[in-house]
């Protein structure tokens, strides 16, 4: 361990590149803890004691929710912006062809990404305002109905998210790469320490229980931790022969596709954890009807999908949203008839199956089966935290780390070690030459 992180330092080239990545870091960190001006943070003390959920969501984006801060949102609007540019890449006959131009495509694309990041993160700064302010009852934004004064913190938090986006941009072309991803690695990393200090210090007041069911997570996360290493790394390789690159008789260069059994990341947890939230959401404003229908329905969806005290309806519900959207989302990213095209066109084939159709329908029961196993790990992996908060003292906003931030630490720390050896290597490679 000690040598290859010598072997990092040694490599200048690298060493200054992770030094400009922390230093950009430490731009992130600063910002999340500028409050917006106006807002008093301390009356959000309340509303994240009575909403663990909120707690959750605040851990992805650092805690800048708690503290109202300038980078409120964290990256959700670009990810957002993200996820619908890539949907629409398939609708979209003009840019289903940039998808295909290679880099200048790609830039392209992610230049109308960038552009759709604008208006829906002042359309989600609105929203959240609203939504945190309803939460303390109009104390935290007074007035918060006059133009002259949501509008210019809209503004702010809008020009929060921008700023993001662009430190991820730089940590992309001058640092480490994967800026985006590593953002959200260290919002969810940073928030680590807080939960901890929390139970540390429950456990000073004499409550040595939650400490006990703390230390208990503790390790089935570390359980969890093995388990979504081996999957997010396991994949099938589909071998590939290419007969027309045969050399004297030979029986050609063979090569693979390696379908991985977690295709779609942590994109359906995003989309499941959106529409099963939505029911209790909409209760809320039919709760207060003068209609008694319209009150038992509201009644019956905030007691049967409360986030804050999941029933089996809503935990049975977010798992099967998961598998949907697993099935979803790779239909919609992954082209079987497009890979089998392609392999026809290079002259290869997969052994014992014709070109052509026959390909594509392979590739795609291939998918479909790899895709079940990685929908019900997705699944299992976002239900424990859930049921660990449901059936112990603890909220989830006592929990160092949900499961969707366990994805997402693990498939950017690996992305990130494959970077830096690749890297490793072409400094070895510059040395020789």
């Amino acid at each position: 361990m000690f040598k290859y992180f010598h072997q990092i330092w040694q490599a200048r080239s690298l060493r200054k590149k992770i030094l400009f990545t922390l230093f950009l870091f430490f731009v992130f960190r600063l910002a999340a803890h500028i409050t917006v001006p106006g807002v008093d943070p301390s009356m959000l003390g309340r509303l994240f004691e009575q909403n663990s959920l909120l707690g959750v969501f605040s851990a992805l984006t650092g805690g800048s929710m708690e503290s109202f801060s300038i980078v409120l949102m964290g990256l959700s609007p670009y990810i957002n912006a993200s996820i619908i540019i890539q949907l629409m890449t398939v609708v979209v006959p003009k840019l289903e062809a940039l998808s295909k131009e290679g880099m200048e495509g790609r830039k392209k694309i992610n230049q109308y990404t960038r552009i759709l990041t604008i208006p829906l993160a002042f359309l989600q700064s609105y929203g959240m305002i609203v939504l945190l302010n309803r939460g303390v009852n109009g104390q935290l934004i007074p007035n918060i109905a006059d133009p002259m004064v949501i509008l210019p913190i809209m503004l702010i938090i809008t020009t929060g998210t921008l700023l993001l986006m662009w430190i991820g941009e730089l940590i992309t072309e001058k640092g480490v790469g994967n800026g985006i991803s590593l953002i959200i690695f260290a919002s969810i990393i940073s928030g680590m320490p807080t939960v901890l200090g929390r139970m540390l210090g429950t456990a000073q007041a004499g409550d040595s229980t939650q400490l006990g069911y703390f230390v208990g997570f503790i390790i089935l996360t570390l359980a969890l931790l093995v388990f979504v290493v081996l999957i997010t790394e396991g994949h099938r390789n589909i071998p590939i022969t290419y007969a027309t690159r045969a050399v004297g008789g030979g029986k050609g260069e063979r090569s693979g596709i390696p379908i991985l059994v977690n295709q779609a990341g942590m994109i359906p947890i995003i989309f499941a954890i959106s529409l099963v939230t939505f029911p209790s959401i909409v209760a809320q404003f039919f709760q207060a009807s003068s209609s008694g229908k319209l009150q038992a329905v509201a009644d019956f969806l905030l007691r049967h999908f409360n986030a804050n005290n999941p029933g089996y309806i809503y935990l049975v519900t977010y798992f099967l949203l998961i598998i949907a959207f697993s099935y979803f989302y790779v239909s919609v990213t992954f082209n079987p008839d497009q890979i089998a095209e392609n392999i026809q066109k290079r002259g290869g084939f997969v052994p014992g199956v014709r070109p052509g159709r026959q390909t594509s329908e392979f590739l795609a029961k291939v998918s479909a089966h790899m895709n079940l196993f990685g929908g019900i790990f997705l699944g299992i992996v976002a239900i424990i935290p859930v049921l660990f908060a449901k059936y112990t003292p603890l909220t989830q906003g006592d929990l160092i780390i949900s499961g969707s931030g366990l994805i997402i630490v693990v498939g950017v720390v690996l992305q990130l070690i494959r970077q830096i050896d690749s890297q490793l290597v072409m400094h070895d490679y510059d040395k020789l030459y």
